[in-house]
């Protein structure tokens, strides 16, 4: 087994043909990873992105080839992958107002391109889910780019099943995330072509890291929402006055506690099964 890529949270491995991704509990906020991991965190997201693989299964190909054939020391946080060759865009679907998104509405009124109605604030439901990709950035921020970009780097078929499907994929879990009582306010995927060409979802689906989860009964357009992602690890972090560069800062036990328990009890509720670790 060959070590091939360690990202900011996740790491590769290289096992015959097949690739084996590994959720460690390490923590990235502002592209940043932060000293101080999460016990439990690297399973809890790849449980979740398990039983999402597994849900939309009839909607698209994904990369999951076993979860449980993976080496002991990996177990519960590690899936035997087809490896893909990924496609450089980050696929984004908003169906609220928040983070980066707001920034850009309050600016000058549009979304990667996508002219949004005057008066929208803070936590706002859109009219309708937008496709708002970025750049892929192997180093760096990811930049807002509009469908047209991605018309023109991956050619318009490709872009428009890429917007079909982070649509559809959004609008199911969203319907699914509505009836447990949570929003999901945006979310980031991530496709690639598989050996035969077909394109196939990877990474993670729907985890708290990858998208905004908010509580349906507190939701309150005009502030910033109670959230189950790492949005609570962002704001601890720059209530501390750091400057969101290497290095972060490390996180308070009592930080550390709160955040496990908003991703359990995310997955909790989302799955409907208990989180026992």
């Amino acid at each position: 087994m060959e070590h091939i890529h360690a990202g900011k949270v996740r790491d590769l491995y290289r096992d015959g043909e097949d690739i084996l991704l590994v959720a460690s509990d390490r923590v990235s906020v502002y592209d940043v990873v932060l000293p101080t991991p999460v016990p439990g965190k690297g399973a809890l997201l790849t449980q979740l992105s398990n039983w999402w693989f597994e849900y939309f299964g009839a909607v698209v190909p994904n990369h999951v080839l076993s979860t449980t054939d993976v080496p002991e020391e990996f177990a519960g946080r590690a899936v035997r992958c087809r490896p893909l060759k990924m496609v450089q865009v980050e696929c984004i679907a908003r169906g609220y107002l928040a983070g980066l998104g707001l920034r850009e509405y309050q600016k000058y009124g549009t979304v990667s391109g996508v002219t949004l109605p005057p008066g929208l604030e803070e936590g706002s439901k859109l009219p309708e889910p937008i496709f708002t990709p970025t750049t892929k950035a192997s180093e760096g921020h990811d930049e807002f780019i509009t469908f047209d970009d991605v018309v023109q780097q991956e050619g318009r078929e490709t872009a428009e099943r890429l917007r079909e499907l982070t649509l559809e994929i959004y609008r199911r879990g969203a319907e699914h995330a509505a009836s447990r009582g949570i929003i999901v306010a945006d979310t980031k995927l991530e496709f690639g072509w598989d050996s035969a060409g077909v394109l196939t979802l990877g990474d993670e689906v729907l985890t708290s890291d990858s998208s905004r989860f908010w509580p349906a009964d507190q939701w309150e357009p005009g502030r910033p929402q109670y959230s189950y992602d790492k949005q609570f690890v962002r704001e601890w972090s720059t209530s501390t006055g750091w400057d969101k560069t290497e290095p972060g800062p490390e996180i308070p036990a009592d930080v550390v506690e709160a955040t496990r328990r908003r991703y359990a009890e995310a997955y909790e509720r989302i799955t409907g099964n208990s989180w026992a670790a």
